[in-house]
């Protein structure tokens, strides 16, 4: 339904003194380099002429790619960090601000300029060789709410009219939809609200999407899409408060007056709703929503939606019926929004295996011809390879029969899709002879606790019962998506290993059980049942599902095959001392891929960046990040008065407050020495 990091909730803890004492004798301290910026970053100037661009938050077709090899796989060891850049939003939750922030920022790069928004939704301008503030933009965005998915602001949209004669106020913007659910347009050059867009510079998006319960339950976390003169927007509501929650309708404004083109209302075709869950405007309450991140076709006038599932998550009454578009990508015209195709993940999801990733776009090779594709990863761990124009999959998918046990008033889909190719990225059966522990004791502790589970494979229903969910709730993939290099045609995706627990709650003991438990424990009102679920961890407070817990995977997308994948990430950060092993670690965030053959990446819950070869998975590089880098990095160039190109590789690290990772507020960028 929504990316609550409930959805992710591996903390840093303790360990006890049996798990200090074990790893005392591996212990190996890493140092941090302190490094100094290159000399010749001081003569070197950015502008409009001279630099290469990031114009959206994916990148070209979100592919998270930069068509650059100044670094590559010879001198990247050398990197250095160029600069750094300070934000100063950042909140533990405590004290006046309840929600952690998370700077999973991922800048634009265009007419010169770097541009991010930060945790609080300030929109600030930076030069790209240095770092250096240009100006800084504040929305004064409330932070004192309950925001379900943090204090988070992914990315910024562009747009720009055509050219003319002379370019003129706002005839270049940027878009941020905020955590309080407003549409605003700044002007690229200064900062300044557009006036003329909406009211004063914004667009009220909480009006019409039904009552929101609390301040915080509807927000957007993710960029606008623009395609034309439209700026889309879906939106992220609370997980498994309520039956009745606001509208996931998907709607387009147009780019200079912020007037509503086309909305698109994920109620069901030919639905009849009851008039108690329409909103204001006409929208269905409850219906799957889109927070992550779209992608758009414009020389097909194509836009695609990943959706996530109906509220609640884990039970819904068979007579609401609301799933048609739920856990899919759905391609929608970009000039009305009318449905082109749409393409189900999950049928029925009662797992929250939301659609969560933005889908990555590419040409590949069928029977010698180039072949429109659209790649979309799950939380499933699973890729799905489609035909751009139909939805159509260009490998195998199969309806394989799940299992049905499950609770009265509910229904379930008897059947699931399977791809045959690619092969799934994580495993998708776990078992009690598979626990996995540091020593016998908690070894044996995790197996008895999976032989007391139910599991009869990864689309176990949930019912009052302890149910393991195996992939879990935060994936296999995740909101960090897959890069795609489109020359080799390799896909690159980093991806979780973790088991998680989930169970119903009656509704008279629901008050109880949240009373004298801590965790996620949430209500789902209006259904007979609430839910409780958490990972699955020893009392060590490691996964019982044996290591990699994260990895990364390169997949070759014209034959549908793996070709490697490695650990992602060491324990260094999730104990008390640095322990470098490379079990592999779960990881929020995405790859940046570069034509060099080079794929760079945080992500990880040791605070890193690294940078592997594309061809073999070989780990090259690493830098100590001053903060998680739970973000997607991207890069660019700047050209010198002697024509050389000198690429940047930029990353935020201000960690993640609900993974436990370290906080902070800054952006990194690297660059080679001169």
């Amino acid at each position: 339904m929504s990316q609550a990091l409930s959805e992710y909730g591996m903390m840093r803890t303790p360990a006890p003194r049996l798990f200090i004492c074990v790893l005392l004798p591996a212990l190996f301290l890493l140092s941090s380099c302190g490094d100094t910026p290159p000399s010749y970053l001081k003569k070197l100037s950015a502008s409009a002429d001279n630099t290469t661009t990031w114009p959206d938050y994916g990148g070209a077709k979100a592919q998270h790619y930069a068509a650059l090899n100044d670094i590559n796989v010879d001198n990247v060891g050398s990197l250095v960090r160029a600069w750094e850049y300070r934000t100063g939003d950042v909140s533990d939750g405590k004290g006046d601000m309840p929600a952690t922030s998370a700077f999973q920022n991922t800048p634009l790069l265009m007419n010169g300029t770097l541009f991010l928004c930060t945790p609080f939704n300030r929109v600030i301008a930076l030069n790209p060789v240095s770092g250096q503030e240009r100006w800084k933009y504040d929305p004064q965005l409330d932070t004192s709410g309950d925001f379900a998915n943090q204090l988070v602001c992914r990315g910024l949209a562009w747009w720009e009219a055509p050219a003319e004669a002379e370019p003129g106020f706002c005839d270049a913007r940027l878009f941020m939809a905020t955590l309080d659910s407003r549409l605003i347009a700044l002007d690229a050059e200064t900062g300044q609200r557009c006036r003329g867009f909406g009211v004063d510079g914004e667009v009220d998006l909480a009006d019409g999407v039904g009552d929101v319960n609390w301040y915080g339950e509807y927000s957007h976390t993710s960029p606008p899409a623009v395609i034309g003169d439209a700026v889309i927007v879906g939106g992220a509501v609370g997980d498994n408060a309520r039956i009745n929650a606001p509208s996931g309708v998907v709607r387009a404004f147009n780019a200079r007056s912020g007037e509503l083109l086309w909305s698109w209302d994920l109620a069901p075709p030919n639905y009849h709703p009851a008039p108690a869950q329409m909103t204001e405007h006409g929208y269905v309450k409850g219906t799957p929503n889109v927070w992550a991140p779209i992608s758009v076709d414009a020389s097909r006038d194509l836009v695609f939606v990943p959706t996530g599932n109906p509220s609640p998550d884990y039970y819904r009454p068979a007579a609401l019926a609301l799933d048609y578009y739920g856990s899919s990508v759905v391609a929608l015209r970009g000039s009305t929004g009318e449905v082109v195709w749409n393409y189900q993940m999950v049928h029925n999801d009662h797992w929250d295996f939301d659609t969560p990733a933005q889908p990555a776009l590419v040409e590949l090779q069928r029977a010698g011809e180039s072949v429109p594709a659209l790649v979309q990863a799950t939380k499933m761990g699973f890729l799905f390879v489609l035909h751009r124009e139909t939805g159509e999959p260009l490998f195998p998918v199969v309806e394989k029969p799940v299992p049905q046990v499950n609770i009265a008033g509910d229904t379930l889909s008897p059947t699931q899709p399977f791809p045959l190719k690619p092969p799934p990225l994580v495993p998708i059966s776990l078992q009690p002879a598979d626990a996995w522990g540091l020593t016998p004791w908690d070894r044996g502790w995790c197996r008895r606790e999976l032989e007391s589970l139910r599991f009869e494979g990864m689309y176990t229903p949930p019912t009052e019962a302890w149910t393991l969910m195996y992939p879990g709730n935060a994936g296999g993939s995740n909101w960090g998506g897959i890069g795609i290099d489109p020359q080799r045609r390799i896909a690159i995706a980093n991806v979780m290993d973790v088991a998680w627990v989930v169970r119903l709650i009656k509704r008279a003991k629901f008050a109880e059980v949240r009373r004298d438990n801590a965790g996620e424990i949430s209500a789902q009102s209006g259904t007979p049942y609430g839910m409780w679920r958490k990972m699955l961890v020893s009392p060590l407070g490691l996964p019982c599902s044996p290591p990699p817990w994260g990895k990364l995977v390169a997949i070759d997308l014209d034959a549908g095959e793996i070709l490697w994948d490695v650990p992602l990430g060491t324990v260094r950060d999730l104990v008390p001392a640095p322990v470098p092993w490379k079990l592999g670690v779960p990881n929020l965030g995405g790859p940046l891929l570069t034509q060099s053959g080079l794929v760079f990446i945080g992500a990880a819950m040791d605070d890193y960046i690294r940078a592997f070869d594309i061809r073999s998975g070989a780990e090259l590089w690493k830098a100590r990040l001053p903060a998680g880098g739970q973000a997607t990095p991207m890069s660019y160039a700047v050209t010198d008065a002697q024509g050389r190109q000198r690429q940047f590789i930029v990353i935020a690290a201000g960690g993640h407050g609900t993974a436990g990772t370290r906080l902070g507020d800054s952006l990194v960028a690297y660059a080679l020495p001169d």
